[in-house]
């Protein structure tokens, strides 16, 4: 039975969903982390929201661990680059609290321009400073949505019924993308400067790292506030401080930290014109039920259907395209296990043309190195961290798609380069859903790829195939097929499938045959489905 660690709280209706699926669910949801630290190397899906971060030590010790479902939207605190090396598929769920986040950023824009928080904390004090709030009206003003996405559009319509006035940077997004008359898209200075009120709906990655810094600030009109309900580190938050206590802007309203949850000494404490949220965005019943139930589908699908959804390191996106081509890259990965049978040093370059209907190159060329460097990789090796395990032996990787004509109607070629030679093994995938080897070591040859096959270069004379047959029959080992390719030069190759593998001592036997100058043994390790 597999298993399901949940360390972040998540709802009852999530934990049923796992249960009802036949999953051991681990609830640590209220542990300490040295607890549930302590399980980390037997489960398979771990379960988190914000609270969790999978750091290099944690994922180096869950060693099954094949799935990290996120219940939401930022994977900040989740160490994708250490999982994606050891096949960790991170998943989060980045539609279900779209409608939360939106109207959280409208509450905090109102409650930055109306005062409501400084007004509400003099009324416990007994205090009636009415004419010391006095707030402005959003109507007329100009927003500056930074990040274009499904929040920033849903914040967009909403800003858009109070009668403000849209600017919108996105360096994914073109005007082309937009009405114009619904937002005006400029660069990042532009907006800062022109905007009444900032709200940054990107994620946090090296790009957006301190993005709102003093600088930013400076840009910003002395009556304009910043909101953001995005991800913490987006703003420099003693900068912001700074710009606050000095009068560089009017105000702000931050709903997420650079590290959660922030302590007494944190600068943006106390300040008169800062509204604070503990990272409520996402902090509605309907969103905690919506992430919740997602992510535990997810976890759930991947764990027992090999479905993924929202997967962020999965480098292929189209995964019902993967099923359509499945032959293909069964082709891919035989090749590339038969190239690793063949060589005799060190690998220092790939390089893989497709031609005709192999035309998803990223996917073959996957499937390709997985099969090259699978019996060198101790642990799991998948889609996921095949590239970055290959890049570990230094192979580089060359991959093209050829649109010229050639005698199939597909056409996987391969190459691989070693220190003294480059071998090259081309396949096909026949009408039928069949493979085929076509091209050995630049020879024109038609053969199933099945079971064991033997390479045999020979002299071109009368009797090898007999004294073959011969030797091979006097060792029980029945030929199923003998496909000859004359090579000029008075040589000529062979290529012989066996019914089984043949020991090294026959393999001997066989070059010291006078015809024989080469005997190469491979075992075609395809699922019989494909063949």
């Amino acid at each position: 039975m597999k298993k399901v660690l949940v360390t972040d709280p998540i709802t009852s209706s999530g934990f049923a969903i796992l249960k009802e699926a036949g999953l051991d669910v681990l609830d640590f949801s209220k542990a300490l982390k040295d607890e549930w630290m302590a399980v980390l190397p037997d489960v398979n899906g771990w379960v988190i929201r914000s609270g969790t971060k999978p750091d290099e030590n944690a994922l180096n010790i869950a060693t099954q661990l094949e799935v990290i479902g996120r219940a939401g939207v930022g994977v900040d605190n989740i160490d994708i680059p250490v999982a994606t090396r050891n096949g960790v598929v991170v998943m989060n769920t980045p539609d279900v609290n779209t409608t939360s986040a939106a109207e959280h950023t409208i509450g905090m824009i109102l409650a930055s321009s109306r005062n409501i928080s400084q007004a509400h904390q003099d009324l416990n004090k007994g205090e009636w400073n009415r004419h010391q709030w006095v707030g402005t009206e959003l109507n007329g003003k100009t927003l500056g949505i930074v990040g274009c996405g499904k929040i920033g559009r849903e914040v967009l319509s909403r800003a858009s019924a109070f009668g403000m006035k849209i600017l919108g940077y996105d360096p994914y997004f073109t005007q082309e993308h937009f009405n114009p008359d619904q937002i005006k898209m400029v660069d990042l200075d532009t907006l800062t400067r022109k905007s009444d009120f900032i709200t940054l709906h990107v994620p946090l990655v090296d790009e957006t790292k301190n993005l709102f810094n003093l600088d930013k600030f400076k840009l910003m009109k002395n009556s304009a506030r910043i909101i953001n309900v995005a991800r913490g580190g987006i703003v420099n938050e003693k900068d912001l401080a700074e710009a606050l206590n000095k009068n560089l802007i009017a105000g702000a309203a931050i709903d997420v930290f650079e590290n959660e949850p922030i302590g007494s000494d944190h600068p943006l404490l106390n300040i008169t014109n800062c509204v604070l949220t503990p990272h409520l965005g996402a902090s509605t019943e309907e969103a905690k039920e919506g992430v919740s139930g997602a992510v535990c589908r997810q976890v759930r699908d991947y764990l027992l259907k090999g479905k993924m959804t929202n997967a962020l390191n999965m480098p292929i996106k189209d995964m019902d395209k993967m099923k359509e081509i499945l032959p293909h890259l069964n082709m891919a990965e035989l090749l590339g296990n038969m190239h690793a049978q063949l060589l005799s040093s060190p690998t220092k370059k790939v390089m893989i043309e497709c031609h005709g209907a192999m035309d998803e190159i990223k996917a073959i060329s996957l499937a390709f190195l997985k099969g090259l460097i699978e019996n060198r990789v101790s642990g799991r090796l998948n889609y996921i961290n095949v590239e970055s395990r290959a890049r570990d032996f230094g192979i580089e990787t060359e991959v093209l798609y050829q649109t010229g004509k050639t005698d199939f109607p597909n056409l996987l070629v391969t190459k691989v380069q070693c220190d003294d030679e480059v071998i090259r093994l081309d396949g096909s995938v026949f009408g039928d859903g069949k493979l085929r080897l076509v091209n050995i070591f630049g020879h024109e040859i038609d053969i199933v790829p099945k079971g064991t096959i033997l390479l045999v270069k020979n002299k071109d004379v009368p009797g090898v195939i007999g004294k073959v047959g011969t030797l091979l029959s006097q060792h029980h080992i029945n030929i199923g097929a003998y496909v000859l390719s004359e090579t000029g030069e008075e040589k000529a190759f062979g290529v012989i499938r066996v019914s089984d593998s043949v020991s090294q001592e026959v393999i001997q036997e066989l070059a010291s045959l006078d015809e024989i100058e080469r005997v190469q043994q491979i075992v075609c390790q395809i699922s019989a489905e494909s063949l």
